[in-house]
C-alpha cells in the first residue's frame, strides 16, 4: 500500500519523508495498532533504535506474548528465521 502525502503538507510540516514515517510508526505503535517489530520496520529503524526513540518520548513499550508470536511469524515469512 502506498500513502500519498501532498507536497504542501510535507513542506508545512517541515519534516523529511523519513521523519514522517517515524512519526506515523510511533503513533500507530502508541495506539497499539502495530507491534514493536512492525513499527520499527515502518520507521526504517532497528528495534533497539526504535525502542530508544520510544523511551526518549516516554512511550511505554507494550510488548507481550501475542506481539512476540506475531513478530516470529513475520520473521518466518521474511525467511529470517
Amino acid at each position: 500500500m502506498t500513502i500519498i502525502i501532498p507536497d504542501d503538507v510535507v513542506q508545512t510540516s517541515h519534516m523529511t519523508e523519513e521523519e514522517l514515517k517515524r512519526e506515523f510508526a510511533v503513533l500507530l505503535f502508541e495506539k497499539e495498532k502495530l507491534t514493536l517489530g512492525q513499527a520499527s520496520r515502518l520507521a526504517g529503524m532497528g528495534q533497539l533504535q526504535f525502542q530508544h526513540l520510544l523511551t526518549s518520548r516516554q512511550i511505554p513499550i507494550h510488548y507481550g506474548a501475542s506481539e512476540f508470536e506475531e513478530d516470529i511469524e513475520t520473521l518466518k515469512d521474511l525467511g529470517q528465521l
